[in-house]
């Protein structure tokens, strides 16, 4: 099952130049738009959707071109001096620019050798541009990135592609929105919220999702949908023998009902509240099935109304995708790992690539419904992988922790109707937990593959957030 929502980051260049050189060097401008056009946007045009517009050296257009790429709704600035430029020049449009700034400090030649001359240097003289606004910038109190690097060293865009992709996944995030159904789980303080502040700092907008609407919707499903997606449970997962054909097609109408909120809402994340859904005495079933299948397609979740670690899992699977809710369980001292697992949400598209992911009934209801409760078992894929949490810290502040770990290749309980993997933390397991719990690490948490670590604290930056690295 693809992830989707996974569009490319776009960003403005802006590209600065000196006027001066518009009398003494006629030709330079124009040769150096000719270097970004022809080197510099193919080699970012993997990485982001790249605009840009011209070289500008005058105060008013400068001020316009940023305003343009405001305009059109870019995630970020790229900022390159193609040669010197005047910081105060600049220093307005970037100082009242909402869109985050990265004053990327390259050139087109590689090494300054023996035929090294006043032509190459002129074409190449942007560094001590850079240095001029990166200190107006700090003076200014304009949070920027800087970054040095050649198209020509190995990784050398790596640094622009964490950047990007957390400017990307910041603003997406400051335009979310988050459905609830249900209300919070009774006492559970870690993601307790106050949603004015969510959306005064980060700027994410919540919607209550009726239970009502999701039981109509469950009844109201096409039969012809319904069949379909029966149809598509058997071929993609190992189906129990025991479950019936009215289990699935009261796990299918649950589905259609939960795809036809979120499409409604224009939900990018959500969370439900199984003991508020189960006290509705017409609810066939929980939607575990539904919530882990949308998760593979970029629905950020987390379970039983936590709309802060449904937004976590989300940013994290925008900073890095594939991305899954999950839980700490329990603590395996013998093999330094910990048993992850939760109720019955998962993302199948992490799953283990040698097995069909098992579709059972869970053996003992977690909530009153009227049919059985069924649920994916999916194993994650063992590899590097890292550990999110977004919550938040002292005085109201977000904070992001991450942390690198490893998903561990073991053993799928059978004994467990549930998903469930186990990670092991880079250290000792006992102070890696200690660490965690010291940091604030709410019992909710988001897994993605590879080190998003960078990614992170880029996001986190941006977001001027703590972050922590366990």
């Amino acid at each position: 099952m693809p992830v989707q929502n996974n569009r490319k980051p776009r960003v403005g260049l802006l590209a600065l130049t000196l006027e001066l050189y518009e009398e003494l060097c006629p030709t330079l401008r124009a040769e150096r738009e000719r270097w970004l056009v022809d080197r510099v946007m193919p080699a970012l045009a993997p990485l982001a959707d790249v605009r840009f517009d011209r070289a500008v050296f005058r105060r008013e257009d400068i001020d316009a071109v940023v305003a343009g790429y405001e305009a059109a709704g870019v995630d970020g600035l790229v900022v390159v001096c193609l040669t010197y430029s005047p910081s105060q020049l600049s220093l307005p449009a970037l100082g009242r620019t909402n869109l985050p700034i990265l004053i990327w400090n390259t050139q087109e030649l590689f090494s300054v050798g023996g035929d090294f001359d006043v032509a190459a240097m002129v074409a190449n003289h942007g560094v001590h541009g850079t240095q001029d606004l990166a200190n107006v910038l700090v003076r200014a109190g304009v949070p920027f990135e800087y970054v040095t690097s050649h198209l020509g060293d190995p990784g050398g865009l790596d640094a622009l592609a964490d950047w990007l992709a957390a400017a990307s996944a910041v603003a997406r995030l400051r335009r979310a929105r988050l459905g609830l159904m249900g209300y919070p789980f009774p006492g559970m303080g870690d993601f307790a919220l106050d949603t004015t502040h969510l959306a005064a700092t980060i700027g994410c907008q919540w919607l209550p999702l009726s239970i009502e609407a999701y039981i109509r919707g469950a009844e109201d499903a096409h039969a012809d949908e319904v069949q379909a997606l029966v149809a598509e449970y058997r071929r993609q997962y190992d189906v129990a023998d025991d479950l019936t054909d009215r289990d699935l097609e009261t796990t299918a109408r649950a589905e259609l009902s939960l795809r036809r909120l979120v499409a409604e809402h224009r939900l990018d994340a959500m969370s439900f509240q199984f003991m508020a859904i189960g006290e509705d005495e017409r609810t066939e079933t929980v939607p575990f099935v539904a919530v882990s299948r949308l998760m593979a397609e970029g629905v950020g979740f987390a379970g039983e109304g936590d709309l802060v670690g449904a937004a976590g899992t989300w940013l994290l699977g925008q900073l890095r995708p594939p991305a899954t809710f999950s839980e700490m369980f329990t603590i395996d001292f013998e093999g330094n790992s910990l048993l992850m697992s939760h109720m019955g949400e998962a993302n199948p598209a992490m799953a283990r690539a040698d097995r069909k992911i098992p579709l059972v009934a869970r053996p003992q209801p977690i909530t009153r419904t009227r049919g059985r409760q069924l649920a994916l078992v999916t194993s994650l894929e063992p590899g590097p992988a890292t550990l999110f949490a977004l919550t938040l810290g002292p005085k109201g502040r977000w904070r992001l922790i991450s942390s690198p770990v490893r998903i561990v290749d073991s053993e799928v309980f059978s004994g467990l109707a549930a998903p469930h993997f186990k990670i092991a933390p880079e250290g000792n397991v006992r102070e890696w937990l200690t660490a965690y719990a010291k940091a604030g690490g709410p019992h909710h948490n988001a897994i993605c593959f590879g080190d998003a670590t960078e990614r992170i604290a880029a996001a986190a930056r941006i977001l001027d957030a703590e972050h922590v690295i366990l």
